[in-house]
């Protein structure tokens, strides 16, 4: 009889250690998981900026002409939103300029300027395909000619 109950003992044992063990596996997966998402936004992002202030500084050498920082950096044909003239430039997943189809990342530049032909403004934007916003800030060129 004795035997029988050590049996069950090292049974139940057992099955503790594997509950605690699977427990201990969830709360790693978890963690590896974040990780990965996190390591996989921070890399978007930086990657977003770099796109991003390619273009303002495209922009600025050009002083804010349009055409011309479009034809030196290899962008598409300008096109109009919300009364405003803008252009996209659509980003595959390594981050190299591609078309519509490929795209995975879009980069908006949109010429807000003001009546003001001194103070040339602009946003660039930069996002997921899906909609999720990852860069976005306001470029401005005083130009004095």
């Amino acid at each position: 009889m004795r035997s029988r109950s050590k049996s069950t003992l090292f049974l139940i044992e057992q099955l503790i250690v594997i509950a605690v063990f699977a427990i201990c596996a969830a709360a790693c997966i978890s963690i590896l998981a974040n990780a990965y998402f996190l390591a996989r936004d921070s890399r978007d992002i930086s990657n977003a900026l770099l796109a991003a202030e390619s273009v303002a500084e495209t922009v600025r050498a050009t002083s804010g002409d349009f055409d011309l920082a479009a034809q030196i950096g290899g962008w598409p044909e300008s096109f109009t939103e919300r009364g405003t003239q803008a252009r996209l430039v659509f980003f595959d997943s390594n981050w190299q300029m591609s078309d519509f189809s490929d795209a995975e990342y879009i980069l908006r530049l949109i010429d807000s300027s003001s009546l003001n032909p001194h103070l040339l403004s602009f946003e660039i934007s930069v996002s997921r395909t899906t909609g999720d916003e990852l860069v976005t800030f306001p470029l401005a060129i005083f130009s004095p000619s």
